[in-house]
């Protein structure tokens, strides 16, 4: 039985988890010579690297959510140096082709948060609870 079908495998997390150092050493040094990247900080939360590990979606979040858009399209314009780079501190066969988006998981979080919190959510919660 495969365990394809229960998620990533270690390499898989593993070289994403590589690339995603990288990145983020390359964008905290200020290797990538954009006026709009030297004014963020730029978290990169997650790689996703497909199975044949030629490309990578890279998640990312700029502090506080500031000009989030601004900075995803700087990332995009500096891609192919930003894979230049991966590449050449990376010893694969190929250079993975990068993707670039926003994280969203940090906004649901604290939109199902916010819901929670709400006083009628909370008060069916706990008449849930009661009836246990």
């Amino acid at each position: 039985m495969s365990n394809q079908s229960e998620g990533p495998s270690v390499r898989l997390l593993r070289v994403g988890e590589q690339v995603r150092h990288i990145l983020s050493e390359i964008l905290t040094r200020g290797d990538v010579h954009d006026d709009v990247l030297a004014k963020h900080v730029v978290s990169v939360t997650e790689v996703r690297m497909s199975p044949d590990l030629r490309h990578a979606t890279i998640f990312i979040k700029a502090l506080l959510g500031r000009d989030e858009e601004a900075v995803l399209k700087a990332l995009r314009t500096n891609t192919a140096y930003l894979q230049r780079e991966v590449a050449h501190r990376m010893a694969l066969k190929y250079a993975a082709k990068l993707k670039f988006l926003s994280d969203e998981s940090f906004d649901e979080g604290s939109h199902i948060d916010k819901l929670l919190r709400d006083p009628k959510v909370a008060r069916d919660l706990e008449q849930d609870e009661g009836e246990d």
